[in-house]
């Protein structure tokens, strides 16, 4: 066996032991909801057999060397992780009985991609499975291998830890980042369960909510989302975890050392406050001018959550029906769902930083167009408060990123057309899937076609790893098999 396909097999063992604990954790809220004790099969049964195979293959591999995987190998083993992950975690929704397995492997899709569209009736189901999901985004939006990462040591996160879609550190020691980034993540939580709590949510609404906005994936335990609570105070609480959940991790270790210029002196909250300065006040007036509400402070605080939770790709929302929102606002919302959060966050969309760069590489390149070409320029851009060369090969690596990403885009799009959707509603569905957002106009409900809801998987899936790392395990799957042919 190839070396690096036997240590992909390895690492695969002991992803295989953490995810079969997930299957576990909803079990611990049983003792508050006994009569939901007949579920427990539906857990115990994947729990137990993933974390049985995981041990077995581990202990066969166990003198396996560990070394540096070769290129694009790494990418292999995380698509590997996650394609698993969300397989088993499909096993308790069709023990359930309702879901037949594209309905549950969209659910999970959703769950591990901090996405939160779904096709559960949050109402009429059982609080475990509920939690479940909750779950499902806490890890999706943290990483799996930085999970992992945090329980072990660098030696099993090292390699993977760029190919998950990681760019940077927030200490020198892989092992302390990922267990800071978790503090700061639980603290988040906890204080939104505080807070809703205060404001009236039932405590089972609060953690699963708190999770849900933090973890920017908008599942919620009502059918009508926040909408349902009728209260200010909770929706200012959504606003500034979805806030906090889209920022760069880098952003909060500043915040927490309190150096507030970095906050300020970072690309992507002047852009965020630049979108927000030109995109708000439109949305606001589009409610007003299609009487959607003759009230301005009512249109202040349904745009302004809206354009949270669009730009955050978070997916909960604060109105009745979303069909029956203006033309024009629905265009603002695909708009902000695609820009998506900061790079390094639980944020998804194309990523607000690589947005930056492609606007830096068109005026560059208009200025460059006027100026003398016989002289040496070098870019700038500002990060966490330092200002950082930008080398003409991330320009072009990036703006290709998102030629790619909105190419996807259109495609699935045009697949939700054929099956008799308008291209407004069809672009905002497939935008809510790639960007891994969660918002819905009813598209991917639990009796949409499997071809929509595969075409949604593939699009949460690709948006949630980034697209890139996917069809790079693919070319390198498919070389192998090709040199094993030519053998």
């Amino acid at each position: 066996m190839n070396r690096n396909y036997r240590l992909v097999i390895f690492y695969l063992s002991i992803f295989f032991i953490l995810t079969g604990f997930i299957q576990l954790l909803p079990l611990a809220i049983l003792p508050f909801y006994r009569d939901e004790l007949a579920y427990a099969p539906c857990f115990l049964i994947p729990g137990c057999c993933a974390m049985l195979l995981g041990s077995l293959v581990h202990y066969l591999l166990r003198k396996t060397q560990i070394i540096r995987l070769e290129r694009h190998y790494d990418a292999v083993l995380v698509v590997l992780v996650w394609l698993s992950a969300i397989l088993i975690s499909t096993i308790p929704w069709m023990l359930k009985g309702d879901y037949n397995f594209s309905q549950a492997a969209f659910e999970m899709t959703s769950g591990f991609s901090t996405t939160g569209l779904s096709v559960v009736d949050v109402e009429n189901t059982p609080h475990v499975f509920l939690l479940f999901r909750s779950i499902t985004l806490f890890v999706g939006g943290i990483g799996l291998v930085l999970i992992l990462t945090c329980a072990f040591s660098d030696k099993y996160g090292l390699n993977l830890y760029n190919a998950e879609g990681h760019n940077d550190r927030l200490m020198p020691n892989l092992a302390k980042s990922a267990r800071l980034i978790l503090s700061f993540y639980s603290a988040y939580i906890l204080f939104g369960i505080i807070a809703y709590s205060l404001l009236g949510m039932p405590l089972f609404d609060a953690l699963n909510t708190s999770i849900a906005a933090l973890s920017t994936g908008g599942f919620s335990v009502r059918n009508e989302s926040i909408y349902a609570y009728h209260s200010l105070g909770i929706e200012i609480v959504t606003i500034l975890l979805m806030l906090l959940g889209q920022t760069n991790f880098l952003l909060h270790l500043s915040i927490v050392k309190r150096k507030f210029r970095n906050l300020w002196h970072h690309c992507e909250t002047k852009f965020f406050l630049i979108v927000f300065i030109s995109v708000f006040p439109l949305m606001t007036l589009n409610l007003l001018r299609f009487h959607y509400t003759d009230s301005l402070p009512e249109a202040i605080r349904i745009s302004l959550f809206q354009f949270v939770t669009s730009i955050t790709t978070t997916g909960f929302i604060s109105v009745k029906d979303m069909s029956l929102l203006p033309s024009g606002f629905v265009t603002f919302m695909i708009l902000l769902m695609l820009f998506g959060g900061n790079l390094e966050s639980t944020g998804g969309g194309i990523k607000q930083y690589r947005v930056i760069v492609a606007l830096k590489g068109i005026f560059y390149s208009l200025k460059d167009t006027v100026s003398n070409r016989h002289m040496i320029k070098t870019h700038y851009i500002e990060r966490i408060g330092k200002r950082q060369e930008l080398p003409d090969s991330e320009i072009s690596s990036l703006t290709s990123y998102i030629l790619f990403y909105l190419i996807l885009f259109f495609i699935g799009s045009l697949i939700f057309t054929l099956y008799g959707y308008s291209l407004q509603d069809s672009m905002f569905e497939f935008a809510s899937a790639i960007s891994t957002v969660g918002l819905s106009l009813g598209i991917t409900s639990y009796s949409a076609s499997p071809v929509i809801l595969w075409t949604a998987i593939i699009g949460m899936f690709l948006g949630r790893l980034e697209i890139m790392v996917v069809f790079e395990s693919i070319f390198r799957l498919f070389k192998d098999i090709k040199r094993k042919e030519n053998i």
